[in-house]
């Protein structure tokens, strides 16, 4: 097939699994000697995407305003031309322009779009699904579009998100970096450390992880909650201080914030876990930890469920059942316990594939 030229289409380009995906995709795209446009508000990334050999076209495609609909105009202009093979969109207020733009264009590029979530308001969401092919991250999200949309299955290509494996690795912990970590955090010396790695937020299984420390031996095991906690979400890390302090675990629980440095956290931890109450429309700290070759125990539904089949099934608990996640943490934090397979979801497998489907749907218009 002849090279391509793709534009991507999503908000901004700070941080964010997305904002990196498209990032990385570019570079590859560029790599494999195809053209690569990305239209979005800037952002840290924007950068990256340059020195890459990619292209960055800004128009605010970020703002939830019926006045954005006016840069529909704007983005005719830059297809017609550029005339691209290929409209990757990425998120639904740029979908909505897109819409508008691709109306009153003649010779129309094809529209593929990734959904990376379950969206919660189905009409605005919709737009996401107006396309000739749409991408999902997991069989979650393709069972979710092919429900809330009525999609035929053959409108939609599973293709999982990926990790690197460069960066999610297995390589040995320096000395210097273990002493730093236990000089900072001494209380997690000669501790089995559970990790729960995630921003601070009510649906991401919080509250199960402090009632199942609560259940085991404080003097053998340490709780970890790695991520940031928005201003808007501080009251709630009050509220699980104050219920750790009255499970009487205190002691047992630190709360990190943000950390640089989730690989090595993710090695140092004998369980990493992913506990949230609503399916993850994939799960990425879950692959990013068995990339790590870490242990990974999460409740049986979304992505997650779907990751621990294939990789780690036994780290799987039935939804909720916080005495059987304690039994479970019991057999796997076992230092004798075989860690997962392999890691399978790689960015490279779901580059390789995203390049793949365009040439593939090219090639049957």
């Amino acid at each position: 097939m002849s090279n391509l030229k793709v534009i991507q289409l999503l908000p901004e380009l700070n941080i964010g699994g997305v904002e990196r995906g498209t990032k990385d995709f570019s570079k590859v795209l560029v790599e494999k000697g195809h053209e690569s446009i990305v239209i979005s508000n800037g952002g840290i990334f924007e950068k990256n995407i340059i020195d890459n050999g990619g292209r960055h076209i800004k128009i605010p495609l970020h703002k939830k305003s019926f006045l954005s609909f006016l840069l529909s105009k704007k983005l005719k202009s830059i297809y017609k031309e550029e005339k691209p093979d290929i409209v990757h969109i990425r998120s639904r207020m740029p979908a909505w322009i897109n819409y508008y733009a691709f109306k009153k264009l003649k010779n129309k590029p094809l529209l593929i779009s990734t959904f990376h979530g379950l969206y919660s308001t189905p009409i605005y969401s919709q737009i996401m699904s107006k396309v000739d092919h749409m991408i999902a991250i997991s069989e979650t999200v393709k069972t979710y579009i092919i429900n809330t949309y009525n999609i035929s299955e053959d409108n939609i290509t599973t293709i999982p998100r990926g990790c690197d494996i460069k960066q999610f690795n297995k390589e040995e912990l320096s000395n210097e970096w273990i002493e730093d970590w236990f000089n900072e955090y001494p209380e997690t010396k000669n501790k089995i450390i559970l990790t729960l790695p995630t921003r601070v937020s009510k649906w991401k299984g919080l509250d199960g992880f402090l009632e199942l420390l609560s259940k085991l031996d404080n003097k053998k095991f340490h709780g970890l909650i790695v991520g940031p906690t928005s201003s808007s979400k501080q009251k709630y890390l009050n509220i699980l201080k104050k219920k750790a302090s009255r499970l009487g675990i205190s002691k047992n629980i630190t709360f990190t914030g943000s950390r640089e440095d989730i690989v090595n956290i993710y090695k140092i931890s004998d369980v990493v876990f992913n506990l949230s109450i609503k399916p993850e429309p994939f799960g990425r700290t879950t692959i990013e930890a068995i990339s790590c070759g870490s242990k990974v125990i999460g409740w049986d539904h979304g992505g997650t469920k779907e990751i621990l089949e294939e990789l780690f099934p036994v780290g799987l608990v039935k939804l909720g059942n916080i005495d059987a996640l304690k039994e479970k943490v019991l057999i796997v934090s076992n230092k004798n316990h075989p860690i997962p397979k392999e890691n399978t979801f790689t960015s490279n497998r779901m580059i390789n594939e995203t390049i793949n489907l365009y040439n593939h749907l090219l090639r049957n218009e």
